[in-house]
């Protein structure tokens, strides 16, 4: 779509959850990706779970999802509502609250729990979060793994004029604002409030892969039809623009990524480039090469 001499980025398609289920017992989620087959078009990303919100009453046995392994990737957990604690094979431990980002990379293999934090499952209370999984290239899928834990004081918010929101920059730049999050490819990884009845505008990378997930609201992309609630807009490659016109107070997840473009192979927590990958990968983890959790 061109106005003037601005191209913006087509939108090629409105997306719901493809599917709902429970992760462990303390992670209700509706599935973004891949259950809309959409590996292609959101490349780099490869997973986008919508967990809650939704109330857990008080209990002396803190739900959430055991020891399991991962590679090949990295998670990132954006918490809204919660306390959720998380440790792994490699060493890291952390907890992350409301406005709280956790990546972990995966990378040559990890086993990790993420299970709500004892003392705020003792209380109960509404989680409410967001799973990423961001791939890795094929150079750097045997990267050692690490683990980032970004709290809220550290995610740079930049304000919109006019009372319009605000943007929380978790991973690239807005404005010449940097998010802490280290990346392995380009992404921007926005947060974003905006106000009812608002207009913004953003420039994010011609080529790069870009969808949007409404937490709140109502909202239209680049003219599109509306998108509302636990809803995902994908944009084409094309373009740089993305016009966003909020009807109702509105919260999105902006996501841009470069294309790594290479073969995905996928079994379960593991994804390669080919079988035999993958295959290796599960001995790997039979045989305790990845570690377990003590």
């Amino acid at each position: 779509m061109v106005i003037g001499t601005t191209t913006y980025k087509t939108v090629v398609g409105l997306y719901q959850p493809g599917s709902t289920h429970m992760v462990g017992d303390g992670f209700p989620v509706r599935n973004l990706f891949p259950s809309n087959d959409l590996d292609r078009a959101v490349d780099p990303f490869l997973m986008l779970d919508y967990a809650g919100p939704q109330y857990f009453p008080p209990t002396e046995h803190p739900r959430g999802v055991g020891e399991h392994p991962h590679r090949g990737f990295e998670t990132v957990t954006i918490l809204y509502e919660g306390v959720v604690a998380h440790r792994d094979s490699a060493g890291h431990a952390g907890v992350i609250g409301p406005g709280d980002v956790q990546w972990m990379t995966a990378g040559s293999g990890i086993v990790h729990e993420e299970m709500h934090e004892r003392s705020w499952a003792k209380e109960g209370g509404t989680l409410h979060a967001i799973q990423l999984w961001v791939n890795l290239p094929r150079a750097h899928k045997m990267t050692a793994p690490n683990y980032q834990t970004i709290v809220k004081d550290d995610i740079p918010v930049v304000e919109l004029d006019y009372a319009r929101g605000h943007v929380r920059v978790i991973a690239g730049s807005y404005e010449g604002r940097r998010g802490p999050a280290r990346t392995f490819t380009p992404i921007e990884l926005y947060d974003v409030q905006l106000a009812a009845a608002s207009r913004w505008e953003l420039t994010l990378p011609e080529g790069h892969s870009v969808a949007l997930f409404v937490l709140s609201g109502l909202l239209s992309v680049n003219g599109f039809e509306a998108a509302g609630e636990a809803e995902l807009v994908v944009c084409g490659r094309d373009g740089s623009r993305i016009l966003v016109e909020s009807r109702d107070l509105s919260q999105i997840l902006v996501m841009s990524g470069q294309p790594i473009e290479e073969p995905i192979a996928r079994y379960g927590p593991f994804v390669m480039n080919t079988k035999a990958e993958l295959a290796q990968a599960v001995s790997d983890y039979q045989t305790g090469k990845m570690g377990h959790l003590s």
